[in-house]
Protein backbone atom coordinates (compact mmCIF):
# COMPACT_ATOMS: atom_id res chain seq x y z
CA UNK A 1 0.00 0.00 0.00
CA UNK A 2 1.33 3.56 -0.73
CA UNK A 3 3.00 5.64 1.64
CA UNK A 4 0.48 8.39 1.31
CA UNK A 5 -2.72 5.78 1.43
CA UNK A 6 -1.35 5.10 4.90
CA UNK A 7 -0.64 7.97 6.09
CA UNK A 8 -4.09 8.67 5.31
CA UNK A 9 -6.13 6.22 7.16
CA UNK A 10 -3.80 6.84 9.89
CA UNK A 11 -5.99 10.20 9.75
CA UNK A 12 -9.10 8.94 9.35
CA UNK A 13 -8.58 6.24 12.42
CA UNK A 14 -6.99 9.20 15.32
CA UNK A 15 -10.25 11.20 14.34
CA UNK A 16 -12.46 8.38 14.87
CA UNK A 17 -10.79 7.61 17.91
CA UNK A 18 -11.47 11.14 19.12
CA UNK A 19 -14.81 10.77 17.99
CA UNK A 20 -15.48 7.64 19.95
CA UNK A 21 -13.57 9.71 22.94
CA UNK A 22 -10.40 7.86 22.96
CA UNK A 23 -8.18 10.48 24.90
CA UNK A 24 -5.98 12.53 22.28
CA UNK A 25 -2.66 11.09 23.73
CA UNK A 26 -3.60 8.02 23.22
CA UNK A 27 -5.05 7.70 20.39
CA UNK A 28 -2.22 8.89 18.60
CA UNK A 29 0.37 6.95 20.61
CA UNK A 30 -2.21 4.20 19.24
CA UNK A 31 -2.08 5.41 15.42
CA UNK A 32 0.98 6.10 15.26
CA UNK A 33 2.49 2.76 16.99
CA UNK A 34 0.15 0.81 14.30
CA UNK A 35 1.19 2.82 11.07
CA UNK A 36 4.84 2.50 12.08
CA UNK A 37 4.93 -1.34 12.98
CA UNK A 38 2.50 -1.68 9.45
CA UNK A 39 5.60 -0.24 7.72
CA UNK A 40 8.78 -0.86 9.19
CA UNK A 41 7.55 -4.35 11.63
CA UNK A 42 6.30 -3.76 14.93
CA UNK A 43 9.44 -5.20 16.64
CA UNK A 44 11.05 -1.91 15.78
CA UNK A 45 7.44 -0.13 16.84
CA UNK A 46 7.30 -1.26 20.17
CA UNK A 47 10.88 -0.67 21.13
CA UNK A 48 10.38 2.91 19.82
CA UNK A 49 7.13 3.26 22.41
CA UNK A 50 10.05 2.44 24.78
CA UNK A 51 12.67 4.99 24.08
CA UNK A 52 9.77 7.50 22.88
CA UNK A 53 8.49 7.49 26.36
CA UNK A 54 11.86 7.23 28.48
CA UNK A 55 13.72 10.41 26.45
CA UNK A 56 10.24 12.43 27.07
CA UNK A 57 9.70 12.26 30.83
CA UNK A 58 13.64 12.18 31.20
CA UNK A 59 14.63 15.40 28.76
CA UNK A 60 15.65 18.04 30.29
CA UNK A 61 14.02 20.52 28.37
CA UNK A 62 11.02 19.49 29.21
CA UNK A 63 11.22 20.22 32.77
CA UNK A 64 10.04 23.75 32.20
CA UNK A 65 6.16 21.81 31.72
CA UNK A 66 5.58 20.61 35.27
CA UNK A 67 7.78 23.33 36.81
CA UNK A 68 5.46 25.91 35.02
CA UNK A 69 2.97 24.13 36.26
CA UNK A 70 3.53 23.49 39.64
CA UNK A 71 3.80 27.35 39.66
CA UNK A 72 0.41 27.97 38.28
CA UNK A 73 -1.13 25.53 41.06
CA UNK A 74 0.55 26.97 44.10
CA UNK A 75 -0.68 30.54 42.66
CA UNK A 76 -4.32 29.59 42.19
CA UNK A 77 -4.74 27.64 45.64
CA UNK A 78 -2.89 30.87 47.19
CA UNK A 79 -5.75 32.48 46.31
CA UNK A 80 -4.04 35.38 44.33
CA UNK A 81 -6.32 35.63 41.65
CA UNK A 82 -9.12 37.05 44.20
CA UNK A 83 -6.59 39.78 45.07
CA UNK A 84 -5.98 40.82 41.77
CA UNK A 85 -9.61 40.86 40.79
CA UNK A 86 -10.49 43.11 43.90
CA UNK A 87 -7.68 45.60 43.21
CA UNK A 88 -8.81 45.90 39.60
CA UNK A 89 -12.41 46.36 40.60
CA UNK A 90 -11.72 49.10 42.95
CA UNK A 91 -10.50 51.09 39.75
CA UNK A 92 -12.70 50.37 37.21
CA UNK A 93 -15.32 48.86 38.83
CA UNK A 94 -17.62 52.24 39.18
CA UNK A 95 -18.16 52.56 35.16
CA UNK A 96 -20.39 50.82 33.14
CA UNK A 97 -18.90 47.43 32.25
CA UNK A 98 -16.30 48.13 34.95
CA UNK A 99 -16.43 44.81 36.33
CA UNK A 100 -16.22 43.17 33.14
CA UNK A 101 -12.97 45.39 32.26
CA UNK A 102 -11.35 44.27 35.82
CA UNK A 103 -12.01 40.61 34.92
CA UNK A 104 -9.98 41.02 32.07
CA UNK A 105 -7.77 42.98 33.67
CA UNK A 106 -7.55 39.92 36.54
CA UNK A 107 -7.26 37.58 34.10
CA UNK A 108 -4.21 38.91 32.36
CA UNK A 109 -2.59 39.32 35.28
CA UNK A 110 -3.12 35.67 36.98
CA UNK A 111 -2.51 34.47 33.47
CA UNK A 112 1.00 35.95 33.40
CA UNK A 113 2.07 34.10 36.58
CA UNK A 114 -0.33 30.42 35.86
CA UNK A 115 0.18 30.34 31.89
CA UNK A 116 -3.24 28.37 31.72
CA UNK A 117 -6.11 29.27 29.76
CA UNK A 118 -8.71 26.79 31.55
CA UNK A 119 -6.86 27.11 34.87
CA UNK A 120 -7.93 30.90 34.32
CA UNK A 121 -11.52 30.45 33.20
CA UNK A 122 -12.16 27.63 36.11
CA UNK A 123 -10.51 30.00 38.98
CA UNK A 124 -12.70 33.21 37.39
CA UNK A 125 -15.50 31.48 37.25
CA UNK A 126 -15.81 31.06 40.43
CA UNK A 127 -14.06 34.48 41.56
CA UNK A 128 -15.44 36.97 39.07
CA UNK A 129 -18.69 35.87 37.94
CA UNK A 130 -20.90 36.18 41.68
CA UNK A 131 -19.68 39.58 41.81
CA UNK A 132 -21.31 40.09 38.56
CA UNK A 133 -23.96 38.54 38.78
CA UNK A 134 -24.77 40.74 42.07
CA UNK A 135 -24.22 43.92 40.46
CA UNK A 136 -27.10 42.98 37.81
CA UNK A 137 -24.68 41.55 35.08
CA UNK A 138 -26.32 39.51 32.08
CA UNK A 139 -25.47 36.25 32.65
CA UNK A 140 -23.85 35.88 28.73
CA UNK A 141 -21.86 38.65 29.25
CA UNK A 142 -20.30 37.63 32.68
CA UNK A 143 -19.37 34.28 31.22
CA UNK A 144 -18.39 35.58 27.68
CA UNK A 145 -15.73 37.81 29.21
CA UNK A 146 -14.76 34.95 31.67
CA UNK A 147 -13.87 32.32 28.79
CA UNK A 148 -11.99 35.02 26.61
CA UNK A 149 -10.25 36.34 29.82
CA UNK A 150 -9.09 32.85 29.97
CA UNK A 151 -7.22 32.83 26.98
CA UNK A 152 -4.95 35.15 27.86
CA UNK A 153 -3.20 32.23 29.74
CA UNK A 154 -1.68 31.08 26.54
CA UNK A 155 -0.20 34.04 25.06
CA UNK A 156 1.41 35.66 28.10
CA UNK A 157 4.24 34.63 29.37
CA UNK A 158 4.65 31.82 31.27
CA UNK A 159 2.72 30.24 28.87
CA UNK A 160 2.76 26.11 28.31
CA UNK A 161 1.85 26.25 24.59
CA UNK A 162 4.43 28.59 23.69
CA UNK A 163 6.85 26.15 25.24
CA UNK A 164 5.19 23.31 24.09
CA UNK A 165 5.93 25.21 20.22
CA UNK A 166 9.61 26.19 20.88
CA UNK A 167 10.47 22.46 21.99
CA UNK A 168 8.62 20.71 18.83
CA UNK A 169 10.49 23.76 16.32
CA UNK A 170 13.66 23.83 18.68
CA UNK A 171 13.11 27.53 18.81
CA UNK A 172 14.43 29.65 21.55
CA UNK A 173 11.28 29.72 24.17
CA UNK A 174 12.52 32.82 26.11
CA UNK A 175 12.24 34.81 22.34
CA UNK A 176 9.03 33.07 22.43
CA UNK A 177 7.94 34.63 25.94
CA UNK A 178 8.76 37.62 25.16
CA UNK A 179 7.33 37.76 21.70
CA UNK A 180 4.26 37.17 23.47
CA UNK A 181 4.08 40.23 25.49
CA UNK A 182 2.83 42.77 23.35
CA UNK A 183 0.06 40.14 21.74
CA UNK A 184 -0.73 39.84 24.97
CA UNK A 185 -1.42 43.68 26.25
CA UNK A 186 -3.03 44.23 22.83
CA UNK A 187 -5.27 41.44 23.63
CA UNK A 188 -6.12 42.88 27.23
CA UNK A 189 -7.24 46.67 25.40
CA UNK A 190 -8.74 44.97 22.67
CA UNK A 191 -10.79 43.36 25.08
CA UNK A 192 -11.50 46.50 27.46
CA UNK A 193 -12.33 48.22 24.25
CA UNK A 194 -14.95 45.74 23.23
CA UNK A 195 -16.41 46.05 26.61
CA UNK A 196 -16.45 49.77 26.30
CA UNK A 197 -18.04 49.60 22.78
CA UNK A 198 -20.75 47.68 24.34
CA UNK A 199 -21.72 49.63 27.24
CA UNK A 200 -22.11 52.58 24.54
CA UNK A 201 -23.92 50.74 22.07
CA UNK A 202 -26.38 49.19 24.84
CA UNK A 203 -26.43 52.22 27.81
CA UNK A 204 -29.16 49.60 29.72
CA UNK A 205 -27.36 46.59 29.18
CA UNK A 206 -24.54 46.93 31.73
CA UNK A 207 -24.71 47.95 35.14
CA UNK A 208 -22.28 50.06 37.09
CA UNK A 209 -20.78 49.17 40.92
CA UNK A 210 -20.03 51.54 43.35
CA UNK A 211 -17.31 53.99 43.42
CA UNK A 212 -14.53 53.10 45.78
CA UNK A 213 -12.21 55.34 48.07
CA UNK A 214 -8.26 55.94 46.79
CA UNK A 215 -7.76 55.07 50.20
CA UNK A 216 -9.64 51.36 49.58
CA UNK A 217 -7.98 51.35 45.97
CA UNK A 218 -4.51 51.55 47.76
CA UNK A 219 -4.99 48.64 50.19
CA UNK A 220 -6.59 47.02 47.65
CA UNK A 221 -3.31 47.83 45.24
CA UNK A 222 -1.29 46.74 47.81
CA UNK A 223 -2.68 43.50 48.17
CA UNK A 224 -1.13 42.18 44.51
CA UNK A 225 2.51 43.08 45.38
CA UNK A 226 2.85 39.35 45.45
CA UNK A 227 2.23 38.40 42.03
CA UNK A 228 4.21 40.95 40.53
CA UNK A 229 6.94 40.32 42.97
CA UNK A 230 6.90 36.71 41.32
CA UNK A 231 6.04 37.71 37.59
CA UNK A 232 9.58 40.21 37.92
CA UNK A 233 11.34 37.67 39.26
CA UNK A 234 10.83 34.84 37.19
CA UNK A 235 10.21 36.72 33.66
CA UNK A 236 13.08 39.44 34.30
CA UNK A 237 15.47 36.57 35.40
CA UNK A 238 14.39 34.68 32.30
CA UNK A 239 14.72 37.67 30.18
CA UNK A 240 17.98 39.07 32.02
CA UNK A 241 20.09 35.83 30.96
CA UNK A 242 20.23 35.11 35.04
CA UNK A 243 18.77 31.25 34.13
CA UNK A 244 16.95 29.36 31.24
CA UNK A 245 13.55 28.73 31.13
CA UNK A 246 13.47 25.39 33.18
CA UNK A 247 15.25 27.09 35.56
CA UNK A 248 12.69 29.92 35.47
CA UNK A 249 9.60 28.08 36.36
CA UNK A 250 11.66 25.76 38.89
CA UNK A 251 12.62 29.75 40.66
CA UNK A 252 8.69 30.41 40.03
CA UNK A 253 7.31 27.12 41.71
CA UNK A 254 9.39 27.54 44.61
CA UNK A 255 8.81 31.52 45.02
CA UNK A 256 5.18 30.58 44.75
CA UNK A 257 5.31 27.91 47.03
CA UNK A 258 7.56 30.78 49.76
CA UNK A 259 5.04 33.33 49.18
CA UNK A 260 2.05 30.96 49.41
CA UNK A 261 3.87 29.87 52.95
CA UNK A 262 5.31 33.03 54.08
CA UNK A 263 1.73 34.93 53.72
CA UNK A 264 -0.46 32.27 55.04
CA UNK A 265 -1.95 31.08 51.85
CA UNK A 266 -0.82 27.03 51.64
CA UNK A 267 -1.90 24.84 54.27
CA UNK A 268 -0.48 21.49 54.12
CA UNK A 269 -3.87 20.70 52.50
CA UNK A 270 -3.96 23.36 49.84
CA UNK A 271 0.46 21.91 49.25
CA UNK A 272 -1.21 19.11 48.72
CA UNK A 273 -3.47 19.44 46.44
CA UNK A 274 -1.22 21.98 44.38
CA UNK A 275 1.51 18.66 43.94
CA UNK A 276 -1.57 16.75 42.77
CA UNK A 277 -2.82 19.05 40.45
CA UNK A 278 -0.25 19.80 38.96
CA UNK A 279 1.20 16.27 38.64
CA UNK A 280 -2.42 15.48 37.20
CA UNK A 281 -1.90 18.12 34.52
CA UNK A 282 1.53 17.20 33.76
CA UNK A 283 0.87 13.12 33.45
CA UNK A 284 -1.74 14.54 31.03
CA UNK A 285 0.80 16.98 28.90
CA UNK A 286 3.51 14.29 28.74
CA UNK A 287 0.81 11.68 27.76
CA UNK A 288 -0.46 13.74 24.87
CA UNK A 289 3.87 14.49 24.18
CA UNK A 290 4.42 10.72 24.13
CA UNK A 291 1.73 10.43 22.00
CA UNK A 292 2.23 12.83 19.82
CA UNK A 293 5.88 11.68 19.07
CA UNK A 294 5.12 8.45 17.67
CA UNK A 295 2.09 9.51 15.64
CA UNK A 296 4.99 11.89 14.36
CA UNK A 297 7.84 9.49 13.55
CA UNK A 298 4.86 7.35 11.48
CA UNK A 299 4.17 11.04 9.75
CA UNK A 300 7.91 10.81 8.89
CA UNK A 301 8.58 7.54 7.25
CA UNK A 302 5.27 8.35 5.23
CA UNK A 303 6.80 11.72 3.78
CA UNK A 304 4.06 13.39 4.98
CA UNK A 305 5.39 16.66 5.75
CA UNK A 306 7.22 17.11 2.35
CA UNK A 307 4.24 15.95 0.53
CA UNK A 308 2.29 19.09 2.28
CA UNK A 309 4.89 21.42 1.81
CA UNK A 310 5.35 20.58 -1.80
CA UNK A 311 1.51 20.70 -2.14
CA UNK A 312 0.42 23.91 -0.38
CA UNK A 313 3.56 25.48 -2.14
CA UNK A 314 2.72 24.82 -5.31
CA UNK A 315 -1.14 25.83 -5.29
CA UNK A 316 -0.41 29.11 -7.01
CA UNK A 317 -1.55 31.72 -4.07
CA UNK A 318 0.55 33.20 -2.27
CA UNK A 319 2.54 32.70 1.06
CA UNK A 320 -0.77 34.38 2.93
CA UNK A 321 -3.12 32.36 0.87
CA UNK A 322 -1.27 29.52 2.18
CA UNK A 323 -1.41 31.01 5.79
CA UNK A 324 -5.29 31.43 5.82
CA UNK A 325 -5.67 28.18 4.83
CA UNK A 326 -3.80 26.89 7.88
CA UNK A 327 -5.10 29.14 10.34
CA UNK A 328 -8.50 27.88 8.62
CA UNK A 329 -7.64 24.41 9.47
CA UNK A 330 -6.65 25.19 13.23
CA UNK A 331 -10.08 27.26 13.77
CA UNK A 332 -11.50 23.94 12.71
CA UNK A 333 -9.74 21.41 14.61
CA UNK A 334 -10.79 23.82 17.84
CA UNK A 335 -13.78 22.32 17.21
CA UNK A 336 -12.63 18.69 17.83
CA UNK A 337 -9.43 19.17 20.20
CA UNK A 338 -7.32 21.95 23.20
CA UNK A 339 -4.96 23.92 22.47
CA UNK A 340 -2.09 21.66 23.46
CA UNK A 341 -3.07 18.43 21.22
CA UNK A 342 -3.66 20.96 18.54
CA UNK A 343 0.13 22.41 18.49
CA UNK A 344 1.76 19.05 18.88
CA UNK A 345 -0.10 16.98 16.13
CA UNK A 346 -0.31 19.69 13.82
CA UNK A 347 3.27 21.88 14.07
CA UNK A 348 5.53 19.31 12.74
CA UNK A 349 3.95 18.97 9.63
CA UNK A 350 2.72 22.59 8.92
CA UNK A 351 6.45 24.30 10.41
CA UNK A 352 7.99 22.64 7.34
CA UNK A 353 5.72 24.53 4.99
CA UNK A 354 5.78 28.27 7.43
CA UNK A 355 9.69 27.95 6.42
CA UNK A 356 9.61 27.47 3.26
CA UNK A 357 7.51 30.53 2.60
CA UNK A 358 10.11 32.30 4.66
CA UNK A 359 7.95 33.24 7.54
CA UNK A 360 9.39 34.28 10.93
CA UNK A 361 8.98 30.89 13.29
CA UNK A 362 8.86 33.02 16.18
CA UNK A 363 5.97 35.24 14.73
CA UNK A 364 4.20 32.14 13.44
CA UNK A 365 4.31 30.38 17.04
CA UNK A 366 2.82 33.19 18.33
CA UNK A 367 0.32 33.59 15.40
CA UNK A 368 -0.55 29.79 16.37
CA UNK A 369 -0.85 30.48 19.87
CA UNK A 370 -3.65 33.01 19.10
CA UNK A 371 -5.29 30.78 16.52
CA UNK A 372 -5.78 27.57 19.16
CA UNK A 373 -6.76 29.73 21.68
CA UNK A 374 -9.67 31.25 19.58
CA UNK A 375 -10.43 27.78 18.98
CA UNK A 376 -11.37 27.56 22.85
CA UNK A 377 -14.23 29.60 22.91
CA UNK A 378 -15.79 30.10 19.66
CA UNK A 379 -18.99 28.05 18.65
CA UNK A 380 -19.74 25.28 18.15
CA UNK A 381 -17.38 23.70 20.53
CA UNK A 382 -15.13 25.73 22.34
CA UNK A 383 -12.98 23.61 25.72
CA UNK A 384 -13.12 27.06 27.80
CA UNK A 385 -16.62 26.95 27.51
CA UNK A 386 -16.80 23.87 28.59
CA UNK A 387 -14.54 24.54 31.37
CA UNK A 388 -17.21 27.53 32.64
CA UNK A 389 -20.50 25.38 32.12
CA UNK A 390 -18.54 22.89 34.56
CA UNK A 391 -18.19 25.54 37.32
CA UNK A 392 -21.34 27.37 36.75
CA UNK A 393 -24.06 24.63 36.80
CA UNK A 394 -27.10 27.19 35.94
CA UNK A 395 -26.18 28.65 32.89
CA UNK A 396 -26.72 27.61 29.10
CA UNK A 397 -23.89 26.24 26.67
CA UNK A 398 -25.78 28.99 24.31
CA UNK A 399 -25.64 31.74 26.67
CA UNK A 400 -22.06 31.71 26.87
CA UNK A 401 -21.64 31.43 22.91
CA UNK A 402 -23.68 34.21 22.66
CA UNK A 403 -21.11 35.98 25.11
CA UNK A 404 -18.29 35.70 23.14
CA UNK A 405 -19.56 36.45 20.25
CA UNK A 406 -18.29 39.78 20.23
CA UNK A 407 -15.05 38.83 21.32
CA UNK A 408 -14.34 36.38 19.19
CA UNK A 409 -15.08 39.44 16.46
CA UNK A 410 -11.97 41.54 18.17
CA UNK A 411 -10.09 38.65 18.41
CA UNK A 412 -10.57 37.88 14.47
CA UNK A 413 -9.73 41.78 14.19
CA UNK A 414 -6.22 41.19 16.18
CA UNK A 415 -5.08 38.46 14.18
CA UNK A 416 -5.18 40.06 11.05
CA UNK A 417 -3.38 43.26 12.64
CA UNK A 418 -0.96 40.45 13.36
CA UNK A 419 -0.58 39.36 10.10
CA UNK A 420 -0.85 42.59 8.79
CA UNK A 421 2.00 44.10 10.92
CA UNK A 422 4.37 41.14 12.45
CA UNK A 423 6.32 43.63 14.23
CA UNK A 424 4.26 43.44 17.11
CA UNK A 425 5.61 40.32 18.12
CA UNK A 426 9.22 40.32 16.46
CA UNK A 427 9.92 44.01 17.55
CA UNK A 428 10.39 42.94 21.50
CA UNK A 429 12.93 40.13 21.15
CA UNK A 430 14.70 41.56 18.85
CA UNK A 431 14.98 44.94 20.36
CA UNK A 432 16.00 43.12 23.55
CA UNK A 433 18.76 41.06 21.96
CA UNK A 434 20.45 44.07 20.30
Amino acid sequence: MDNGVVAAIGFVALFVLMLLRVPVGMAMGLVGITGFGYLTGFAPALKLVGQTTMRTVTDYSFGVIPMFLLMGAFVSVSGISRELFRAANTFVGHWRGGLGIATIAACGGFAAISGSSVATAATFSAVAYPEMRRFGYPKSFSTGVIAVGGTLGAMLPPSTVLAVYGIITQQDIGKLFIAGILPGLLAIAMHMITIGIIGVAKPGFLPTAPRHSWHERMVALGDVWSPLLLFVFVIGGLYGGFFIPTEAGAVGAVGAFVIGVLRGRLSKDGILSSLLQATRTAAAVFTVLIGALCFGYFLTITQTPQAVTAFLTGLGIGPYGVLVLILLMYLVLGCLMDSLAMVILTVPIVFPVITALGFDPIWFGVIIVMTVELGLIHPPVGMNVFVIKSVIKDVDMSTIFLGVLPFVVTDLLRLALLISFPMIATWLPESMLN
